[in-house]
């Protein structure tokens, strides 16, 4: 099997990643500073609590990363016909259910995922299977999913995972159906996948001219690490404001501007629309609203609201299907749904 997922992040790689350097420069000084240094010889108490909350962030989630860099090395074998054989081609529930699973299937970020969306538009993908696609994959990803997991635990994030699925696959069913009524664009692309090719023998044949050797695993290691830059950048980014955020707002003030009342939500995906931050960014920001906030709701919208109203990937959507209306009935379908979920959650975690 050959390299052929992930190449939604070249365009990174041919410039400095400020980001994700100036992140983890910072990560390995705050972290070094908890470790080395007794807290009475640091110069000021905010850097001390500072130090503390990257500390704990990262012993918590440093487990999720590695695994996920490992299950990126995994998908960069992957070759992209089979993503787009999982994701099919037929309208209607079915196509839009094995467009979410291969959405939650492919570990790339919300700003990575986007290319592969676009070009499954181009191969033939319904609407609402790109959308289901795109709602599906940015926080669901694995990598992500063992994060909020050592995050929330396995409850929240579980809970999580299936309500962003409902509204995925809900979300694609009106899309089609916007289509079908003509207020949506048809597909004017066909679908590419060979007449002839079937998974599991494509696959089978795939294993068997392998070689699992030295080479391939080195391979593998060096393209899971390349492909894993914009996924650590936005995660490293994210413990970094999560760390900035424990540090500066205390857990009063979380909960009297981001609690679970309709002001506090509305101002959380208010926040959420404005600040442009990568799923990997979100996350542990949406941990600390659920734990400190008491604000289990606010924690989804913000995932969600995130993906729903990314201005980046409007206009990919806009350029993608040509078509303003495509692009701006994302955040249209989705964030009523988001905001209604929101409520559900806040009202039913603060009954005795």
């Amino acid at each position: 099997m050959h390299d052929s997922v992930g190449n939604g992040h070249a365009h990174h790689n041919q410039r400095r990643d400020y980001l994700l350097w100036g992140s983890s420069i910072l990560i390995v000084s705050l972290y070094g500073l908890n470790v080395l240094i007794p807290p009475d010889q640091l110069p000021a108490e905010w850097l001390v609590q500072l130090s503390n909350s990257v500390y704990s962030l990262m012993n918590r989630v440093w487990w999720g990363i590695l695994v996920g860099i490992l299950f990126v090395a995994i998908l960069t074998k992957v070759p992209r016909e089979f993503v787009v054989a999982i994701l099919g081609h037929r309208r209607g529930l079915n196509g839009i259910i094995r467009a979410t699973i291969g959405g939650v299937l492919l570990d790339l970020c919300s700003h990575g995922i986007l290319m592969v969306g676009a070009k499954l538009y181009e191969r033939g993908a319904s609407a609402g299977q790109v959308t289901a696609f795109l709602i599906a994959s940015p926080w669901n990803s694995f990598s992500l999913t063992l994060v909020l997991i050592a995050l929330v635990g396995l409850k929240w994030t579980a809970a999580f995972i299936v309500l962003s699925l409902l509204i995925a696959i809900i979300s694609g069913l009106i899309f089609d159906g916007l289509v079908a009524r003509g207020i949506l664009p048809e597909n004017p692309n066909t679908f590419d996948l060979p007449k002839d090719f079937r998974f599991w023998p494509a696959a089978r044949a795939g294993l068997k001219s392998t070689r699992l050797n030295a080479t391939f695993f080195k391979s593998m290691a060096i393209d899971g690490l390349k492909e894993s830059k914009m996924v650590l950048r936005w995660i490293f980014f994210g413990v970094i404001l999560a760390a900035v955020v424990a540090t500066f707002a205390d857990a009063q003030s979380l909960r009297y501007f981001f609690g679970p009342t309709l002001g506090g939500l509305l101002f959380t995906m208010l926040v959420a629309t404005i600040l442009e931050v990568c799923s990997e960014g979100s996350t542990p920001l949406a941990a600390d609203l659920l734990i400190r906030a008491r604000a289990p709701g606010n924690s989804f919208a913000f995932l969600m609201t995130g993906v729903a109203t990314d201005y980046t990937e409007i206009m990919v959507l806009r350029e993608t299907a040509k078509s303003w209306k495509f692009a701006l009935f994302l955040p249209l379908v989705t964030l009523p749904q988001v905001l209604f979920i929101a409520l559900l959650l806040n009202v039913t975690a603060s009954l005795p």
